[in-house]
């Protein structure tokens, strides 16, 4: 039907007509295969680019799967080494002294202790009638407000009256005086001594 159309438009002999049919057909053979390139080449830039594109993810840093913690110990990834223990500041920090200290930082603060103690000390009654005397040993600690916050004998007397009124003296004087400027420390140990003597010794 085409050959008849060609044939009528342009009145050419058949082989003639034939020929450039095939002309015809090898131009738009080519043409169809130069857009099926070209389409091949644009769809997956223009249409289909959102699906197609790639990404990169690197890393900031080596992977440590390689490190050989056996030998290299003092690195241990798990368990991070300990720090060294602080030194204490003055709110963990402690003194011990006596209340016959010649520190200048402690002296007028010991005195003050000293005199509050020794007025509230006596002689036991049933210890003068037996005619007990002895010496012992106390300490004390007192925090920065000068409450008392440990009593113990570490020396005895010998007498448990005498140690029991030593023990009474101390609980009945506190609570002492808050800390001066001068003592820095957070609790102040104090060792002090009771002397019970009836008669003076020549």
């Amino acid at each position: 039907m085409v050959l008849r159309m060609i044939k009528a438009a342009t009145d050419l002999p058949v082989h003639q007509t034939e020929k450039i049919l095939r002309i015809c057909l090898i131009v738009s053979l080519a043409f169809h295969v130069v857009m099926v390139l070209t389409l091949q080449n644009a769809v997956p830039t223009f249409l289909a680019g959102e699906y197609l594109r790639t990404y990169r993810v690197e890393l900031l840093r080596p992977p440590v799967d390689d490190m050989d913690l056996e030998e290299k110990p003092d690195t241990d990834i798990v368990k991070p080494e300990e720090p060294a223990a602080p030194k204490p500041s003055s709110e963990e920090s402690q003194e011990t002294i006596s209340l016959d200290t010649e520190d200048k930082r402690y002296v007028t603060y010991a005195q003050a202790i000293k005199e509050r103690i020794a007025g509230q000390w006596k002689y036991p009654q049933e210890a003068r009638k037996k005619k007990l005397e002895g010496r012992l040993v106390a300490l004390f600690s007192l925090n920065r407000e000068g409450a008392l916050t440990r009593m113990e004998v570490t020396r005895s007397s010998g007498h448990d009256v005498l140690d029991r009124e030593a023990e009474r003296a101390i609980q009945s004087a506190a609570p002492f005086p808050p800390f001066p400027s001068t003592i820095s420390v957070s609790r102040l140990n104090i060792n002090v001594s009771f002397d019970y003597t009836l008669t003076k010794k020549k």
